[in-house]
């Protein structure tokens, strides 16, 4: 008889893929808890075979705006209010699920397993900023993909789809360190509603996202070091080709330092 074949581990890249095509939100975000288990336990072969998708799957529900179009928010003190409050944040959250992945499964290959493993792990947690928020608005009586979303974040990731150093300085460095600054005031507004379990969520997701925010400040820095670029210089470059909005204060500077982004980075290029 001949002898067996030798098994073969999926490979990361098709285990990614396989998650960014779940449209589902439960099924992506327990996709992405089991896809972060098997590549912690080598259950999944290092291995680039397959290409990332242009965009990942999302709820078919879901009606996506123009950011220019999305309908106001209403009072945040009102139902309306609160739910569209809490929609927004779980489509933040759902798209950085995505965004997380989607930075593995193209770059991974070029920058080596330790990008692999920091950035599934962002994934692992933008999962569990989601669920905690689905459950939140499932409570107010709503679900994600009954309000509109716009698509602002993915654009950005698809303007960048090229390069790695410029999609570590416009979502991690640009986007989601715009979260640190957003976060505190939401925070306390939600707090002095009454509402101390979305405070705490908020709180969570705060403490993780400097986490996030400094592991992509830490690999856009290496990056650039690697090849002999500044890379405060090199960011401001980038930002300027790739970013189409502005940087504004107010800048929660304490949490931005946290996350390794001095001001030498932002101060230059923020408008008044």
């Amino acid at each position: 008889m001949a002898a067996e074949a030798p098994s073969v581990a999926p490979s990361i890249a098709g285990a990614i893929r396989s998650v960014l095509l779940t449209a589902e939100p439960r099924d992506k975000v327990m996709a992405t808890r089991a896809l972060v288990r098997g590549y912690r336990t080598d259950a999944l072969s290092f291995v680039f075979d397959v290409a990332m998708p242009e965009r990942p799957a999302w709820p078919a529900e879901l009606e996506l705006l123009p950011p220019n179009r999305m309908p106001k928010r209403g009072r945040g003190g009102s139902e309306r209010g609160r739910i569209a409050l809490w929609h927004s944040l779980a489509h933040i959250e759902f798209v950085a699920i995505d965004l997380a992945l989607d930075m593995a499964g193209r770059f991974g290959g070029e920058m080596g397993p330790d990008f692999v493993a920091d950035f599934l792990s962002v994934a692992a947690d933008e999962a569990m900023h989601f669920a905690l928020i689905a459950r939140k608005l499932k409570a107010l009586g709503s679900h994600y993909g009954a309000l509109p979303a716009h698509d602002g974040l993915w654009e950005a990731a698809h303007a960048t789809r090229g390069d790695v150093a410029a999609r570590l300085a416009i979502v991690p460095m640009v986007l989601e360190a715009r979260g640190l600054d957003v976060t505190p005031p939401t925070l306390e507004r939600v707090r002095a509603a009454g509402d101390e379990g979305g405070a705490r969520i908020l709180d969570r997701i705060l403490k993780d996202e400097i986490r996030h925010v400094r592991t992509g400040t830490e690999h856009f820095v290496a990056h650039c070091e690697r090849l002999g670029q500044a890379p405060e210089d090199t960011w401001k470059t980038l930002v300027a080709t790739y970013f189409r909005g502005t940087l504004k204060p107010p800048f929660n500077d304490s949490a931005r330092l946290a996350a390794g982004l001095s001001r030498n980075f932002y101060a230059a290029v923020a408008t008044t």
